[in-house]
């Protein structure tokens, strides 16, 4: 079996909310690069920097595509993310991918004290506005948001005009203008059973903007486990409470947006038990994540058991799966990625 998506495998770098010890984190990556792994992401919430991170990246690999995933819509204006991704995408050789998304209320009111509000309209404004930029327009822009009437261009011309621009959108409105303006989506916990689902709202959005279908790729961020082919019993269960710890915490203490998404995919009895597990404590929110929610949301297994969950996740609509980089050291990490990657080119 030829799968050309292991020709799009992407990697989360680390966790923005739990960072790991960044020396490591490099020497995986370089691993990854050398494995030849097609991107690898970085996020940012209230911990490291994201593009001084992504910028260490670009010093220490030669072919992997470089992710943000995801800078915020708020605490930077339009002009400094266009004019910092053509920055990067210079000093790479073309190999930066644009996240954009509102992150939520309580990052952006409470750590950058900025207001909340109109997230889905801000973000075409930024889309739009990021696009004039390093397509070396005047920017001459009038929007609801935004109105920006000088002219200004960006004093150099950056490799490419068209650095890919990827959407963190969950909910419908976000999901249908992705589709829209968009390169693609990053949806996050997205059930495995309702890829169907996305595609037809992300067609929907390229329909109203004259684009053609699947103009949008689907790159979910899948919290994913590899274990070893002789894995006991007692290291499967250790795996799924693992992947379990950050379901839970994106339920009950990163906002509402992820409880919300997957209650409108008919997970909210299962949403609702890990809501009252957080009463609690996090010991009693990890215990109730069911297996039926750690199953449509996550992959955890063999490598071969995750190319066979891959292979069924991708029939069903995901173009270009981000899974979790593998924990411990480096020389920990580099055979479980040599031995997916294997699996994936059987």
């Amino acid at each position: 079996m030829t799968r050309a998506y292991s020709n799009r495998i992407g990697l989360m770098a680390d966790s923005p909310n739990f960072p790991a010890a960044w020396d490591q984190v490099v020497e995986k990556v370089k691993i990854a690069d050398e494995l030849g792994y097609d991107s690898i992401w970085l996020g940012e919430s209230w911990g490291y920097e994201l593009f001084t991170s992504m910028a260490d990246l670009v010093r220490a690999t030669k072919r992997i595509k470089i992710g943000a995933g995801i800078a915020n819509i708020y605490s930077r204006t339009p002009a400094l993310i266009a004019s910092t991704v053509a920055t990067l995408d210079e000093r790479s050789g073309g190999r930066i991918i644009l996240g954009l998304g509102p992150s939520g209320a309580n990052v952006i009111e409470h750590w950058h004290g900025v207001p909340y509000q109109k997230p889905v309209r801000r973000t075409r404004e930024y889309v739009e506005i990021i696009r004039m930029i390093l397509r070396g327009e005047k920017l001459v822009y009038h929007g609801e948001m935004f109105n920006l009437e000088r002219g200004f261009k960006l004093r150099f011309t950056p490799p490419r005009a068209d650095i890919p621009i990827y959407i963190a959108a969950m909910g419908p409105k976000n999901v249908v203008q992705s589709g829209e303006i968009a390169d693609g989506v990053l949806p996050v916990y997205w059930p495995g059973n309702k890829w169907g689902e996305l595609r037809e709202q992300l067609d929907e959005g390229a329909r109203i903007a004259s684009r053609p279908p699947h103009s949008a790729m689907i790159a979910p961020y899948i919290t994913s486990i590899i274990l070893s082919e002789n894995a006991t019993e007692e290291e499967r269960a250790s795996a799924r409470l693992a992947a379990a710890s950050p379901l839970a915490y994106y339920i009950g203490r990163m906002g509402v947006f992820y409880a919300q998404m997957l209650t409108r995919h008919g997970y909210g009895a299962e949403v609702e038990v890990v809501q009252e597990g957080w009463k609690q404590g996090m010991k009693s929110a990890l215990e109730a994540v069911t297996p039926e929610l750690l199953d449509a949301t996550t992959i955890i297994g063999t490598p071969q058991e995750i190319v066979t969950k891959l292979d069924q996740w991708v029939a069903a609509g995901v173009d270009e799966p981000v899974l979790s980089m593998p924990s411990g050291s480096p020389d920990e990490a580099g055979p479980k990625l040599a031995a997916l990657m294997q699996s994936l080119k059987a």
